[in-house]
């Protein structure tokens, strides 16, 4: 009766732990599809990440298996979760592809955030910013180099210069 309660106990953890891992997986899929590559995805990464290291490290197998059979399981798996048999028994086909289209979608989504520091092409117009030279931008321009902050050493740019 014991052991009852002890397997009981292991597939509602286990059901517990699948939900949180699946609801990371939904947040990746929705995360990815919206172009949201954030911090939330990149958490939800991170758990899915180290689910699947846990189950490739214990041999494609679920490391509560060996919990539920030292606790007398007829057949160790803790795949009959409180799942239908077929979709339990066929969690990692159906993940591979969901795992691959996140890889995709947030690759996708962070090459597009990349932007050039420069325009592409060959015949580029240096541009000023008002904050670098302050004077160009109200229509001013040096007579000579080095000499605009000098008074009469700067001319209004397309006006003639009155005597």
């Amino acid at each position: 009766m014991r052991t009852d309660h002890a397997l009981t106990a292991i597939k509602t953890a286990h059901t517990l732990v699948w939900l949180s891992i699946e609801s990371c997986v939904a947040y990746l899929l929705y995360a990815g599809l919206t172009r949201r590559s954030d911090r939330r995805a990149a958490l939800a990464g991170a758990v899915v990440v180290g689910e699947c290291a846990v189950f490739a490290a214990n041999g494609l197998r679920c490391p509560l298996t060996d919990v539920a059979e030292s606790l007398g399981a007829e057949h160790g798996s803790v795949t009959d979760i409180y799942l239908p048999t077929w979709f339990a028994r066929n969690l990692p086909a159906i993940h591979v592809p969901q795992l691959a289209l996140i890889v995709v979608l947030h690759r996708r989504n962070r090459r597009g955030r990349r932007t050039p520091t420069r325009p592409r092409s060959s015949c580029t117009v240096p541009s000023t910013s008002p904050k670098q030279e302050p004077n160009r931008a109200l229509g001013y321009q040096a007579d000579r180099p080095g000499h605009a902050g000098r008074p009469g050493g700067r001319r209004r740019l397309g006006v003639a210069r009155g005597r």
